[in-house]
C-alpha cells in the first residue's frame, strides 16, 4: 500500500485563486482564508477590487496577498509566480478566471472565439505548470477548476465559452491521472446559474424554468464545495466534474 501523503508542518497551506476580483472568486478566497489558508488573490483587469479583498481578509486576521498578472501571457505568468514559489510551494490552485464573449457561431469573430479559450484553458496551463512540481514534492496538493454547466450542456451563443470549460474538464481529468500517485487531486466544479453580476441576464422567470430548485445559487455555496475539495476530507476524490446547479442536469 502506498504511503500516506505528507504535508509540510511549517505554516499554513498557500492557495492561489485566479479571478479573485469576481463574485465567485472572492467568495472562494474568503472561505479558504477562514479555513486557515494563506490566500493569494489573483487579478488582472480589476486589481483594485482584489486589493480591497486582501485588505478585508487581513483586517479579519487572515493571511492574504495580492498577485496581478495576465493569465493569457505565459511569460508574465511565469514571472509573477517565480518569486512566490521561491519562498514556498503553492499547494492549492483554484483556477477560477474566465470571461464571456458571446455570439452565435456564424457571427463570431476569431477574437471572440479565442478570448474565453485564452483565459480559461491557456490560462490554466500557464498557471498550473509552474506550480505542479513544487506541489508534487510536498506529496500533497489540490487543483480545482471552476468551470460551468455550459461545459456540460452547451449554450446558445456560447460555443467559445462552452468549449473552454469543456476543455478544462478534459485537461483536469488527464492531469488527475498524472499526479494521483503523488497525493495531488484535480477536480472541476461546474456551477449553473449563480447570483453574480454575470448572471443578471437571467430573470426570475428564466430561473424558474431552467432550475428545478427555482432559485439561483449563491457564490458562497460554490465556495463551500471548493473548500471541501481542497480539504483533507476529499483526499480520495480526483478526476471528477462536480455540478452545482440546483438540479439543472
Amino acid at each position: 500500500m502506498p504511503a500516506r501523503a505528507s504535508v509540510p508542518a511549517s505554516g499554513p497551506r498557500r492557495a492561489l485563486v485566479t479571478g479573485a476580483s469576481g463574485a465567485i472568486g472572492a467568495a472562494i478566497c474568503r472561505r479558504l482564508a477562514a479555513d486557515g489558508c494563506h490566500v493569494i488573490c489573483h487579478a488582472h483587469k480589476r486589481p483594485d477590487e482584489a486589493a480591497q479583498l486582501v485588505s478585508e481578509l487581513e483586517r479579519g486576521g487572515a493571511r492574504a496577498s495580492l498577485c496581478v498578472f495576465d493569465v493569457t501571457d505565459a511569460r508574465a505568468t511565469a514571472d509573477a509566480l517565480a518569486p512566490l514559489l521561491a519562498s514556498a510551494p503553492i499547494q492549492v490552485l483554484v483556477h477560477n478566471a474566465g470571461v464571456h464573449d458571446d455570439a452565435v457561431l456564424a457571427g463570431m469573430t476569431l477574437e471572440q472565439w479565442r478570448r474565453p479559450l485564452d483565459v480559461a484553458l491557456d490560462g490554466f496551463f500557464h498557471v498550473a505548470r509552474p506550480l505542479l512540481l513544487p506541489m508534487i514534492r510536498t506529496r500533497w496538493g489540490r487543483v480545482v477548476n471552476v468551470t460551468s454547466v455550459a461545459g456540460l450542456l452547451g449554450n446558445r451563443g456560447q460555443a467559445n465559452y462552452a468549449a473552454a470549460k469543456a476543455g478544462l474538464h478534459a485537461a483536469g481529468k488527464s492531469l488527475a491521472l498524472e499526479v494521483a500517485s503523488r497525493g495531488v487531486t484535480v477536480n472541476a466544479v461546474a456551477p449553473g446559474i449563480i447570483a453574480t453580476p454575470m448572471s443578471q441576464v437571467f430573470g426570475q422567470d428564466d430561473i424558474a424554468r431552467l432550475v428545478p430548485m427555482g432559485r439561483a445559487g449563491e457564490s458562497r455555496e460554490v465556495a463551500d464545495l471548493v473548500a471541501f475539495l481542497v480539504s483533507d476530507q476529499a483526499a480520495y476524490i480526483t478526476g471528477q466534474v462536480i455540478s452545482i446547479n440546483g438540479g439543472m442536469i
